[in-house]
């Protein structure tokens, strides 16, 4: 296994230990690490392994990350709305 696989299941660990501990913002701080932390990861993962791995592990990262993602999600539909 690549260096860039097992800091992309640490990084898989590290989130799931995260999404655990209570927190007053709803992990909204831990989410924005997570995400300055794994888009480089996924980056070498994809680099390393190929493209069809860094789908793989595009797709286990947006399972953990979801609700970050459904809220820019809403947020695209919302700008790319007319005003009227």
């Amino acid at each position: 296994m690549s260096l860039s696989l097992i800091l992309a299941c640490v990084w898989a660990v590290a989130a799931t230990l995260t999404a655990m501990l209570p927190t007053r913002d709803q992990h909204w701080r831990a989410a924005y690490v997570l995400i300055a932390f794994g888009i480089p990861i996924l980056g070498w993962v994809t680099y390393q392994n190929g493209p069809w791995v860094g789908l793989v592990v595009l797709a286990a990262g947006a399972s953990i990350l979801r609700w970050p993602l459904i809220y820019f999600w809403r947020w695209l539909r919302r700008k790319g709305t007319p005003e009227g």
